[in-house]
């Protein structure tokens, strides 16, 4: 199954060397939309068509993702997010807003430190991101980021079990499992089947040294825009808020109630109604 979203087209642009496919729609003002592991810009499908009725819309997959390329190297979210501000430029956007989820929030914050006349508006949903004061200790006690940290031994384990690490690794983080249809499961083990993508994904995490490295030198210089903080209750809600203000000045946000990890699936009318009103703040 491709997966497909009325009222957006997709295409492919060519970014910071590599190609990345890029789902766009909508009108007013940019926001792009950055997904997490182990999905694809497929996880925004419920929330685009809210944020299109106000904004233009933009879903990329990810360096190593769905359909985007996946080089051997520039997986450190620095990089990644070098990749996400060429498609915007290509695009026609020189200053816009950006949201991400888990490793997309890892790589929002990248973007928004490293690009900082481009963003306007940045939002971080429900991850511990690099350079935090606990990010050490948290990530510790997280089993998939020692699991995929391993050279080519998740590669290997996953293969041709696609569906059932991405079901019981959904599963583990959802709350409500009535608000996620086992027919996206499927999406996105086939694009993590996908040649060289179970590795990108792996790739994403083994950066991690680099990018925490990277996110303390982002800490010296507070961010100025708008910042967003996110989280479903049963996971990182309540810390998003104090996470966020460790690198920004202006940060807003908090818990989103009976929602697990996978908040723009489980709570996506909440997601969507908190971006719209963030975004109209100047």
């Amino acid at each position: 199954m491709i997966a497909t979203l009325d009222g957006f087209a997709q295409q492919v642009v060519p970014a910071n060397g590599i190609k990345i496919n890029t789902v766009t729609g909508g009108e007013g003002p940019p926001i792009v939309l950055l997904h997490g592991f182990p999905q694809t810009w497929w996880e925004w499908r419920h929330v685009m068509p809210l944020l299109a009725r106000h904004f233009s819309v933009v879903a990329v997959d990810l360096r190593g993702a769905g359909f985007s390329d996946c080089p051997l190297d520039g997986y450190d979210k620095a990089a990644l997010a070098r990749d996400v501000h060429e498609v915007m430029l290509a695009l026609g956007h020189d200053r816009y807003a950006v949201c991400g989820h888990d490793i997309g929030g890892m790589v929002a914050l990248a973007l928004a430190a490293t690009h900082r006349d481009a963003v306007s508006h940045l939002a971080v949903l429900d991850v511990p991101v690099p350079g935090w004061s606990e990010w050490e200790a948290t990530s510790a006690k997280l089993w998939h980021f020692g699991f995929h940290l391993n050279r080519d031994l998740p590669e290997r384990l996953i293969y041709g079990r696609e569906y059932d690490y991405v079901s019981a690794f959904i599963a583990e983080r959802i709350y409500d499992h009535s608000n996620y249809d086992p027919a996206d499961i499927d999406i996105y083990a086939k694009a993590l089947a996908l040649p060289g993508r179970t590795r990108g994904g792996m790739e994403w995490y083994r950066s991690f040294t680099a990018d925490h490295a990277a996110a303390l030198e982002y800490k010296k210089q507070p961010l100025e825009m708008p910042v967003l903080a996110l989280g479903g209750d049963q996971r990182y809600g309540s810390r998003m808020v104090p996470m966020l203000a460790e690198f920004a000045r202006n940060v807003t946000g908090g818990a989103i109630l009976r929602c697990g990890h996978y908040v723009a699936d489980e709570r996506p009318d909440e997601v969507a109604a908190a971006l719209i009103e963030f975004l109209s703040v100047k």
